[in-house]
């Protein structure tokens, strides 16, 4: 499992849509600094600019974001015709694909701290006040430790994208939708604390302080193990085999009689 990260940490640097998982995350942070010039009497401080930018994350940007990238380093190994030449030696198709999803654990984190550092440079140029050391930090770890949750939480749609030939794109839209499908489940607080999406809130206690907002940690929690084990089931159950060779037959050569 270990060389198997490895590995996949090496071929990171030959993959350029990293960046555009960056991007996204400077996009989550453009959408909320677009919404800062609805005139609609709201008082903007650098917490509540944080939780827009967490909100955006979890209902628009980020299950989409990790799902598209996911699926993109998975079907690599098909896309670049290398993967007949891996299941020919002793590794299982199930250790490849855990590999590359704990890659992409680690690629959730790294996400969640450019989406952090954009964050707080963009409450440097806007200047909303209440930006301390203490609330940067907090900043640092609620974003960090959301975007993993995140992951956890779209990892079963991940991972039943694998087992689809050319199955990123069916992932990334069903992630999309599963995503934004936070927003609706964000009204109902018993709702709130199941779906997978909006549980990872629960776990960095989003809005802790209001007391319309309540989150039960256990209940969040066991969503986490939930979408785990769906994980680790779809994962377990993919095959991958090599395409069968179609033997080409000879044609019987017809000598000619005489001279």
């Amino acid at each position: 499992m270990l060389r198997m990260t490895k590995v996949e940490i090496l071929k990171l640097k030959r993959y350029h849509m990293i960046w555009a998982g960056v991007l996204l995350m400077l996009l989550s942070v453009l959408l909320t600094i677009f919404s800062t010039t609805a005139l609609d009497g709201t008082i903007w401080t650098f917490a509540f600019f944080t939780e827009q930018v967490i909100k955006n994350n979890v209902t628009m940007i980020f299950p989409m974001c990790i799902t598209l990238i996911a699926g993109y380093i998975i079907a690599r190994e098909e896309k670049d015709d290398t993967l007949k030449s891996i299941l020919t030696i002793p590794v299982s198709y199930n250790s490849l694909l855990w590999g590359k999803l704990f890659v992409c654990a680690l690629l959730s984190l790294l996400f969640g701290l450019a989406s952090a550092i954009f964050t707080v440079i963009a409450n440097f140029i806007l200047g909303f006040p209440g930006l301390s050391l203490t609330s940067a930090l907090q900043t640092f770890v609620q974003i960090i430790s959301n975007c993993l949750f995140l992951y956890i939480a779209v990892m079963p749609v991940i991972a039943f994208a694998a087992r689809l030939s050319n199955g990123a794109m069916t992932g990334t839209i069903l992630a999309f939708v599963y995503g934004y499908g936070g927003m609706f489940a964000a009204g109902n607080a018993t709702l709130a604390n199941i779906y997978p999406v909006t549980a990872s809130l629960g776990l960095i206690r989003y809005r802790s302080y209001d007391s319309a907002v309540h989150w039960n940690a256990f209940i969040c929690v066991l969503s986490m193990i939930a979408a785990l084990l769906i994980s680790v089931v779809f994962v377990l159950t993919a095959k991958k085999t090599l395409p069968a060779r179609t033997a080409k037959k000879r044609k019987r050569e017809i000598t000619k009689k005489g001279w």
